[in-house]
């Protein structure tokens, strides 16, 4: 029964934590949320990965325009004398006529020619030419053409996987300087107290009513506060030049405070749990699809070939150029792949290989991400259990500080008491303070690990 009447009160106590959490999310929301839209648009890697998806669509775009005519001015020039070359005896055939046909016609019309030694390189002779070229078969083309726009979908799901990571630590970033600032905060009112007791401490001493030991416990009280408060002004400010360092800023640039910094609380017992968000899985997917498509390009290795070729052009020799020089060629060309010594029956079974290891990891990271979901909601459970023991142990702190501060001043508790109930009440403050941005922190994490945070591209 006693464990019951425990559990009602504890339910109730976070109950209340979360709805206080959320009402104060309305008016705080709106800030953190700024902050993590401008660090997803400024963000140096984030623009990295930006160019690197335009670099993959100007990919696929060339892709695309292999299908297109392709037209290029092509030219030789050649020219050579000597080597391998073949005799034509015309005139030893064709002299004996034309003395017969001169002696006939008593006229010198036929003259005597030579024999001709024509050498095989053509000599100062040139040949230019437009070529237009379009694929008529190519299975090939259209197989790159898909791994380019599944590489266009792999760089957005990386990029996206990288603005959800950013979005955490933008989150994570800006609560820890918040609870830094809290810390100074909390160190402040602290030194305020022990430099009161300092000068009553000093009082009394000047007027013979305490002991130098007591003014002297009370003094290095205070320094000890102050080296406390230096050390939490130096995590404000790391804090503060980190996180303007994750929004591309300037590192001291100042970071807007709320009256209440909290982000939305997320039930643990309540959270979307949706795998299929996450671009993790996305990846491997594309992955698997890329594998897929290579298969089958590697299968489709001995598809025929099949181009067309239209030339337009001119040659001559002596760079001539007239109706007799210019010219129009079409043709079309064909190739099939016969025999390439068992490379594409190797390449096959690799890539089934590499099928094989894709299904695998995606097995395994399902299930290493169900994990991190799990553990991100058991965090949060707990830091809110941990943040409502905080709040009850601050409440207790402050009212026995007051009680001890009461009875130092009326002289029924001693110097030791009030400086142990106020390093208690200190360190009480200080756990409240950890505690309630350690909850802000499992929530971003969750909202990491569900993939729940919107992200506008």
């Amino acid at each position: 029964m006693k464990t019951k009447a425990f559990e009602l009160p504890l339910k109730t106590h976070f109950a209340t934590v979360l709805l206080l959490f959320f009402s104060l999310t309305i008016r705080a929301q709106t800030v953190l949320d700024d902050y993590v839209k401008e660090g997803l648009q400024s963000n140096l890697i984030v623009q990295q990965k930006n160019l690197t998806l335009q670099q993959a669509q100007k990919g696929l775009q060339s892709a695309k325009n292999l299908f297109l005519p392709s037209v290029n001015l092509l030219g030789d020039y050649t020219s050579g004398d000597g080597g391998r070359s073949i005799s034509l005896p015309v005139g030893d055939l064709l002299n004996p006529v034309y003395a017969s046909l001169n002696r006939l016609t008593q006229q010198d019309a036929f003259p005597q020619i030579e024999n001709v030694n024509q050498n095989f390189f053509p000599k100062n002779f040139y040949d230019a030419r437009v070529r237009t070229s379009v694929p008529l078969i190519n299975a090939d083309l259209y197989v790159n053409k898909s791994i380019q726009g599944q590489q266009v979908v792999m760089k957005q799901y990386e990029l996206d996987l990288y603005k959800r990571q950013l979005v955490l630590e933008i989150k994570t970033a800006y609560f820890n300087y918040l609870s830094a600032n809290e810390a100074v905060k909390i160190y402040e009112s602290a030194l305020v107290l022990v430099n009161r007791n300092v000068q009553v401490n000093e009082s009394l001493l000047k007027n013979g009513k305490s002991l130098p030991a007591n003014y002297l416990r009370s003094k290095s009280e205070a320094e000890k506060v102050k080296a406390d408060l230096n050390s939490a002004s130096n995590k404000v400010t790391n804090a503060r030049r980190y996180f303007n360092f994750l929004l591309n800023k300037n590192l001291d640039s100042e970071i807007t405070i709320s009256e209440s910094s909290t982000a939305e609380i997320i039930r643990p017992d309540a959270a979307p749990v949706v795998m299929t968000n996450r671009e993790e899985l996305r990846m491997l997917g594309v992955a698997r699809s890329i594998n897929e498509t290579t298969l089958l390009l590697n299968r489709l290795a001995h598809a025929p070939k099949m181009n067309a070729f239209l030339d337009l052009g001119s040659q001559a020799s002596d760079w001539q150029y007239n109706n007799q020089t210019r010219y129009y060629l079409v043709g079309v060309q064909f190739s099939m792949p016969l025999f390439q010594g068992f490379r594409n029956r190797i390449n096959i079974a690799q890539t089934k290989m590499e099928l094989q290891k894709t299904s695998m990891n995606i097995t395994y990271t399902t299930a290493q991400l169900e994990l991190a979901v799990e553990v991100a909601k058991n965090d949060l459970h707990t830091t809110s259990q941990n943040y409502i023991a905080a709040n009850e142990q601050l409440k207790s702190a402050q009212s026995y500080f007051h009680l001890i501060e009461k009875g130092y001043e009326q002289g029924v508790n001693s110097l030791i008491e009030f400086l142990d109930a106020r390093n208690q009440l200190t360190a009480s403050q200080l756990q409240h303070n950890l505690r309630q941005f350690e909850v802000l922190a499992a929530t971003a994490k969750l909202e990491r690990e569900t993939a729940s945070y919107t992200l506008l591209n």
